[in-house]
């Protein structure tokens, strides 16, 4: 479970480049439309992937490396379609040549008209980012309340199940922002919804809070995911729309470019308090706080975080490592471990 792994810098850069939203990012929107491609190739997914890693290098982690991108099959692509373009130009060439003057009419009420739509899908991202930005430093004010140690118990336990509650309801919300809901109210068309779901980082987020919310085990440990997923969108969503201000930019500037410049450093440490929190879980099976559903729906999600494309990188770097450190103890003092070991390495690859 340990060997999977690799521990380099840049796969996990291109890991968390791959799981940036760009589509909730306007400066990707902004980027995109500047740049000068020819129309077959602004249609590829490779391009494309590659112009968000240039996006992700320039604004969110200088650090990464891109390559450059290899023109062989775009050049193929152009030549096959050089000659339906020749093909096509004398068809069109007649119709080029017709009077313009009875187009300028429907097409400037045309460019009046689409500047309503924009307007509004503007202004609709605009609130659902202001909700997600409101929940989320909710979510840091009252995870930080639960973790501090001065608090009455009382008031601390409540926290933290509302920190929890809030960090599910502002995952649940962006998934349906970003996927929507079922085409159709049947098994078929559930089961394909879910199946785009269930790798995604929203989602991992929502069974993890799903998971901590109705505990009756007070794990101040479990917060740390949570803070971390609330301190990139709070510094996000301040940095993109408040840069201007002279408030922002004398107090809070330097440490929102700090957490936007350093999201693969809490990603980082979110998988090691995610792998940490199940072994507690397993401890915690020898009190008489013991919850054993739960500690095995948390080493399902584990499970989950270990193959979702969103997460695989770094939990299996942290596996890797705990694995460098625990194999050569148990060869030594612990041989008789093999065989449970390896059932254990079955189910978790299966």
């Amino acid at each position: 479970m340990g060997e999977e792994g690799v521990d380099d810098p840049q796969k996990l850069k291109r890991i968390a480049a791959a799981a940036y939203d760009y589509e909730n990012d306007p400066r990707w929107a902004d980027y995109w439309s500047n740049i000068l491609i020819p129309p077959h190739m602004g249609s590829r997914s490779d391009v494309v992937h590659h112009f968000k890693r240039k996006f992700y290098q320039r604004y969110i982690d200088p650090g990464l490396i891109v390559e450059p991108m290899t023109l062989s099959s775009s050049s193929q692509a152009a030549r096959s379609s050089a000659p339906q373009s020749s093909s096509s130009s004398s068809s069109s060439s007649t119709s080029n040549n017709q009077p313009r003057q009875r187009n300028s009419g429907p097409a400037s009420r045309t460019s009046g008209t689409s500047t309503t739509p924009a307007s509004s899908a503007t202004l609709l991202r605009w609130n659902r980012q202001t909700l997600q930005f409101s929940v989320n430093a909710w979510v840091l004010v009252v995870a930080v309340l639960a973790i501090l140690p001065l608090i009455p118990a009382n008031l601390s336990n409540r926290a933290f199940r509302l920190a929890f509650a809030g960090t599910a309801c502002s995952s649940l919300y962006s998934l349906y922002s970003l996927y929507g809901k079922p085409s159709a109210w049947n098994l078929q068309a559930v089961q394909v919804w879910f199946q785009s779901v269930i790798v995604t980082k929203d989602f991992i987020y929502f069974i993890y809070c799903l998971t901590f919310v109705t505990s009756h085990l007070y794990l101040k440990f479990a917060l740390i995911p949570v803070l971390c997923r609330a301190l990139e969108h709070v510094a996000k969503f301040l940095r993109r729309n408040f840069s201007t201000s002279s408030l922002y930019r004398k107090y809070l500037e330097e440490a929102c470019v700090w957490i936007e410049s350093n999201t693969t450093t809490l990603s980082i440490l979110s998988s090691q308090a995610e792998i940490g929190l199940g072994f507690l879980l397993i401890v915690s099976l020898l009190s008489w706080q013991r919850n054993i559903i739960q500690a095995f729906m948390y080493w399902q999600l584990l499970k989950l975080m270990y193959q979702a494309p969103a997460t695989a990188g770094y939990h299996q770097n942290m596996w890797a490592k705990i694995g460098r450190h625990v194999n050569p103890l148990i060869q030594r003092y612990a041989p008789f471990m093999h065989t449970p070991i390896s059932t254990i390495q079955r189910w978790w690859f299966r």
